[in-house]
């Protein structure tokens, strides 16, 4: 797997469930086509130059020495940190990125902060033996393999997916699920009932809609709809914003 350096690891985020964040890996190969604004970001700015590119991810290679430096700095400030908003932080098929991401997270554990974990890829079962604070989650927007080959061709499968976060949500992990960015009637037929009742276990759900294309505009009173389904789950619920329409 390629290398690179950074200067800086661990920074502020305003996303609604967000403190704190880091990205020890450049790119990510799953190639999610939604499209990933983590892409179109990283392309805007020149940090890769195509989707081949981006599917080809580097590993910052001083990840762990940057923590060492940054965290007696930043402690104080830090409520939770978020693995990861641009990268996946146990990406299928690069046991390196997770090793990492294991070492980061035991890291920032030892300094008494707590972690946040989201993935498409499977979340391994070491995560149990971390703090009891950390929230482990996956990405889960429908359960058809058909639109999972189209839109995240490279993700692991379904069931690997939930069956490794009800493996530690079993073990008394904190667990939650990621839907978003939820697809429109346009992109795939399904009942949102069917994807919820995979991970009905959880302890939160992050519910978002689907941005930065048009295939999904005009859709305003159906992510009120579905929006309104997940709140009655009786389920720690955020909905990002953007999501639903006033009036």
């Amino acid at each position: 797997m390629k290398t690179i350096t950074r200067k800086t690891m661990l920074y502020k985020t305003g996303v609604e469930y967000g403190d704190y964040t880091m990205n020890h890996v450049l790119g990510c190969a799953h190639g999610c086509k939604y499209p990933c604004y983590a892409f179109m970001i990283k392309k805007r700015f020149g940090e890769v130059q195509d989707y081949a590119d981006w599917c080809e991810p580097k590993l910052v290679s001083n990840t762990l020495d940057l923590l060492d430096a940054e965290i007696p700095k930043l402690k104080g400030k830090i409520k939770s940190v978020h693995l990861c908003f641009s990268t996946d932080p146990f990406m299928k098929g690069y046991p390196e990125v997770g090793q990492m991401s294991l070492a980061a997270i035991r890291k920032l554990n030892d300094a008494g902060i707590k972690c946040t974990v989201l993935t498409k890829g499977v979340l391994p079962i070491e995560l149990a033996d971390l703090s009891p604070e950390n929230e482990y989650g996956i990405s889960l927007v429908a359960f058809n393999q058909e639109f999972r080959e189209r839109y995240e061709p490279n993700a692991a499968r379904y069931y690997p997916r939930v069956n490794a976060l009800l493996d530690l949500h079993r073990l008394g992990c904190k667990t939650w699920v990621s839907m978003e960015p939820y697809p429109t009637t346009n992109i795939i037929e399904q009942n949102i009932y069917d994807v919820l009742w995979q991970v009905n276990f959880v302890n939160k759900i992050v519910f978002g809609r689907w941005n930065y294309s048009k295939e999904a505009a005009g859709y305003k009173e159906f992510y009120n709809r579905q929006a309104a389904i997940v709140k009655k789950l009786g389920i720690e619920c955020i909905i990002k914003r953007g999501t639903l329409t006033e009036g």
